[in-house]
């Protein structure tokens, strides 16, 4: 990008041509998008227009709750679908891939098929799996998988011996706790002390799911840090499972929802993926979307903290790629835009509660965008 704006005075004499009508998007998005990319402190000037006339207005709602915001995403899916638009013609963007994790939830509890572009699955996730492994043995203790997973995790701790322990475990016929009283080694008693500990401090009948996320998560976060390179980037996943888990009243009925799988697919980093056809919505990081268009798009957790993030609002180079990315999410829809921020989360990292919406739309004028507000209850499964 440096590059690209250098270009004239590198080269004198360099005519530059502006592209300025617009043959994707309704009036009303391209005037948004021009207030949007205003505001960015590098950038050659134009202004794009269309000849077409009419369209909707983009809209930033605010939602009670992240639960509240993929229901209002699913019930516009389902409106949309009646009017004749397929779900290909669909698109949620988002800036980070953990972003839709709790719409993954939702969609899968709706059995509205998606594919994702630009990160993983939420539930294909190795480190997701670590944590739903630990949860998965406190519910049922015959789950051997399970246990493989998380004794696997351990020092000096192979499949054979895993099996042995879970095989121990299983004959003491009390649950998870059978971990305690089942004979071991001295050696293995000590490989086996953290996770002993760990159980010693759940009691699934007096905690709330999330407070048992807590502990466990706790308990997993050396690991992760010792296996992976990016472990923050995965911790902030984690951090956004833990959000996802205090919507829940029973941790049977969240891992019920863990298991939920709809047809559907994820692709690392490209959109050239046709499976599905018209029956596949489209989930994408912005970074993906570059050069794609969608009849309707939704922008979640234009959150301020979120999008942009905390990391970059400090950082003048960081916050301005932000804002071009807001851009380039603006500019992939074609009939109807939304942004969609929950009204107020509390960020683990920093300590604060997030409220305000994106500073990228929070002051543009009404005329322009929309405001609405969706939900006004708390949900708990």
């Amino acid at each position: 990008f440096v590059n690209i704006m250098k270009f004239p005075d590198l080269f004198p004499g360099t005519k530059i041509i502006t592209l300025e009508e617009n043959y994707r998007s309704d009036k009303p998005i391209l005037d948004l998008n021009n207030i949007i990319i205003e505001r960015a402190t590098e950038t050659y000037s134009k202004i794009l227009f269309t000849k077409r006339r009419g369209g909707a207005k983009p809209l930033l709602v605010c939602a009670s709750s992240e639960y509240s915001q993929s229901a209002y995403i699913i019930e516009k899916i389902r409106e949309l679908n009646r009017n004749g638009i397929p779900l290909n013609e669909i698109a949620v963007l988002f800036r980070a891939g953990y972003h839709s994790f709790g719409l993954e939830i939702e969609l899968a509890r709706s059995s509205i098929p998606f594919k994702k572009v630009g990160g993983f699955k939420f539930v294909e996730s190795s480190h997701i799996k670590d944590i739903l492994a630990h949860l998965k043995v406190l519910v049922n203790s015959k789950d051997r998988l399970s246990w493989q997973r998380i004794l696997l995790l351990l020092d000096k701790i192979g499949m054979q011996t895993a099996n042995k322990i879970f095989d121990a475990v299983t004959d003491e016929n009390s649950g998870y706790k059978g971990l305690f009283t089942a004979k071991s080694k001295k050696q293995l008693s000590e490989n086996l002390s953290g996770l002993k500990e760990l159980f010693g401090r759940i009691d699934p009948a007096t905690m709330s799911v999330s407070e048992i996320g807590d502990k466990v998560t706790d308990y997993y976060l050396p690991i992760l840090r010792e296996q992976y390179d990016d472990h923050p980037k995965r911790a902030k996943d984690l951090e956004h499972l833990l959000s996802i888990m205090e919507r829940y009243d029973s941790l049977k009925e969240f891992l019920t929802d863990m298991a939920l799988e709809p047809p559907n697919t994820s692709i690392e980093d490209s959109m050239s993926d046709d499976s599905g056809g018209d029956r596949i919505l489209v989930l994408s990081t912005i970074h993906s979307a570059k050069g794609l268009e969608w009849h309707t798009v939704f922008v979640i957790w234009t959150l301020d903290g979120r999008f942009p993030s905390s990391h970059s609002i400090n950082n003048p180079e960081e916050l301005e790629e932000e804002l071009r990315l807001m851009y380039v999410a603006a500019t992939r829809a074609r009939k109807e835009l939304y942004f969609i921020y929950p009204k107020e989360v509390y960020d683990r990292t920093s300590g604060m509660v997030l409220k305000r919406p994106s500073r990228f739309l929070d002051s543009i004028d009404g005329r322009i965008l929309g405001k609405q507000s969706f939900g006004s209850f708390s949900y708990n499964y």
